[in-house]
């Protein structure tokens, strides 16, 4: 049975967030082609999500770079790397992930890099080799979904987006194959289409969800 990991960062909330009525899209057409398909959604904006804090910090170091036991961690920092834990131990349990985001001053809003610190665990999202760091994840895909209300696709603001390069990279390090990122902008700068614009991206986001599942088996 696939099992798909619906990541959203957005708090407007589905009858405003023009990414989210996108991303409903998608779903429906996932749900088309794997009706039997286990899918879980993640509001960030609502999750508990562990912060790369002084605790967690130390932690990681701790542990990974000086030999500690997690039972040797004083009890906030062992609860805080436990959770870090949770979350990875979740995030590679599914064979499909769709992260939707808005594009927040050149970037994505910050809990999606919250979510993403909790997915690079060694031996686990990714390994060590003599050759370097290898991902772990490989024979999952993912897609994001990203509204952006400014111009960027082939125009000098295009090298200043981070949000979904950065996310490509981190996926990717992980081994993940990540699909060509469905993409609705310039919302503030054609105000009067932008329901059309939004239609776009949503039968794009329809034929993405095919795609997604298609050369991929499921036991």
């Amino acid at each position: 049975m696939a099992k798909l990991l619906y990541i959203t960062a957005n708090p407007k909330g589905i009858s405003k967030s023009k990414g989210l009525q996108i991303g409903e899209a998608f779903l429906e057409a996932f749900r088309q082609e794997q009706p039997d398909a286990e899918i879980k959604k993640i509001d960030l904006f609502e999750a508990e999500i562990p912060k790369m804090d002084a605790d967690l910090v130390s932690a990681r170091g701790k542990v990974g770079g000086y030999g500690y036991k997690i039972e040797d961690l004083p009890e906030i920092e062992k609860e805080k790397y436990l959770a870090m834990h949770a979350v990875a131990d979740e995030f590679v349990e599914y064979d499909y992930y769709v992260f939707v985001s808005p594009v927040w001053n050149l970037s994505s809003p910050p809990v999606l890099k919250q979510y993403l610190d909790n997915l690079f665990v060694s031996g686990k999202t990714f390994n060590y080799t003599p050759s370097g760091a290898k991902g772990a994840l490989t024979g999952k895909r993912a897609v994001h979904i990203q509204t952006r209300g400014g111009l960027y696709i082939n125009t000098p603001m295009a090298e200043l987006e981070s949000g979904d390069r950065y996310l490509k990279i981190a996926l990717r390090f992980l081994g993940i194959e990540v699909m060509d990122t469905v993409i609705a902008e310039g919302f503030d700068y054609f105000p009067a289409k932008v329901q059309e614009i939004v239609e776009k991206a949503k039968e794009e986001a329809r034929l993405t969800a095919q795609q997604m599942v298609q050369d991929t088996v499921q036991v």
